[in-house]
C-alpha cells in the first residue's frame, strides 16, 4: 500500500509561487496516477491536477490552467504553483490510485483511495 506525505505549503503573496511536494512510500507507487486536490474552509474538496502513472499526460482544472504544473520524479510528486491569489488559499492534498493504462487521468476524489494528510497554502492579497 502506498503512503503519502504532503510538504511545501506557507504563506505568500499574491502573485508569488509555491512548491508542494507529495512524497510517496511504497513499491507500487511507479502504476499509481496521482492527483492534487484542495479544499478551502467551508468549501468542498476540488480537483486541481492530475498526472498519468507515465506522467507524460496531465490535466488541470480551468481555475488553475496556465498557472499550476503537476509532475512527478521517482517515488514524489509536485505541484507548481505560480501567479498565485488569493483565491488558492486552501489545505491541499495529494491523492493516488492504482492505473492499469500508463496514460490514465483521474479527476473525481472518488476515483482516489489513498490520500495524504495535507499541507496548507496560504495566500495573502
Amino acid at each position: 500500500q502506498v503512503q503519502l506525505v504532503e510538504s511545501g505549503g506557507g504563506l505568500v503573496q499574491a502573485g508569488g509561487s509555491l512548491r508542494l511536494s507529495c512524497a510517496a512510500s511504497g513499491r507500487t507507487f511507479s502504476t499509481y496516477a496521482m492527483a492534487w486536490f484542495r479544499q478551502a474552509p467551508g468549501k468542498g474538496r476540488e480537483f486541481v491536477a492530475a498526472i498519468s502513472r507515465s506522467g507524460f499526460s496531465t490535466h488541470y482544472a480551468d481555475s488553475v490552467k496556465g498557472r499550476f504544473t503537476i509532475s512527478r520524479d521517482n517515488a514524489v510528486v509536485y505541484l507548481r504553483m505560480s501567479n498565485v491569489k488569493p483565491e488558492d488559499t486552501a489545505l491541499y492534498y495529494c491523492a493516488g490510485r492504482p492505473s492499469a493504462g500508463s496514460s490514465n487521468l483521474y479527476s473525481d476524489r472518488t476515483d482516489y483511495a489513498v490520500w495524504g494528510q495535507g499541507t496548507q497554502a496560504t495566500v495573502s492579497s
